[in-house]
């Protein structure tokens, strides 16, 4: 192995945001659906790492990711929820569509943060494979992702207020400045 990087992994934040050839999102899995543990990408130490465990008979409800060489307001990559059908793992590469943006808030203590999250749906699936838009999701649906954001942020000891749920147009501004702010 002379000549070759000692490194294990390719650092995932370095990928293009969006194939130009299809306009797929490139959704890096950090957390995968079902787990109680809370994983993200370590940028110093080019690895995932387990950043929390969620208490008992508290799962996240879907796969969530980042899309790299993004920067939100929150200081890190724009968060992606993305619907497959079977849960990926931390690291996994997943083209998918985009359907829509989750805006939210965030505050801890006096300080008030935007904390949005696009919503894709993976390309390769079966599920979702109707879905277009964020409307095209039962309203029930929706109403069980913000009470999992709310109360996953009060674990925090942060609250989290839902401002709505915005369609693709939003989204694609959303990633455009979170791309120039990378």
């Amino acid at each position: 192995m002379a000549g070759k990087s000692s490194k294990s992994l390719i650092d995932p934040t370095r990928l293009e945001p969006v194939l130009k050839k299809d306009g797929l999102l490139q959704v890096i899995v950090e957390t995968p659906k079902g787990s109680r543990n809370k994983f993200s990408f370590d940028t110093k130490q080019e690895i995932f790492a387990l950043k929390k465990v969620l208490p008992a008979g508290m799962v996240f409800p879907y796969d969530f990711g980042f899309l790299p060489r993004t920067l939100a307001d929150d200081g890190d990559p724009i968060d992606v929820l993305l619907l497959m059908d079977e849960p990926a793992f931390p690291g996994v590469l997943v083209p998918s569509r985009l359907i829509g943006v989750i805006e939210g808030e965030q505050v801890d203590g006096k300080k008030r943060i935007r904390n949005d999250r696009l919503v894709a749906i993976a390309d390769a699936n079966h599920m979702y494979a109707n879905v277009r838009k964020l409307n095209d999701l039962p309203k029930k649906f929706l109403k069980e992702l913000q009470d999992f954001f709310v109360n996953y942020h009060q674990l925090e000891g942060k609250v989290y207020k839902l401002l709505g749920y915005k369609e693709i147009a939003v989204a694609e501004k959303l990633i455009k400045k979170a791309r120039r702010a990378a």
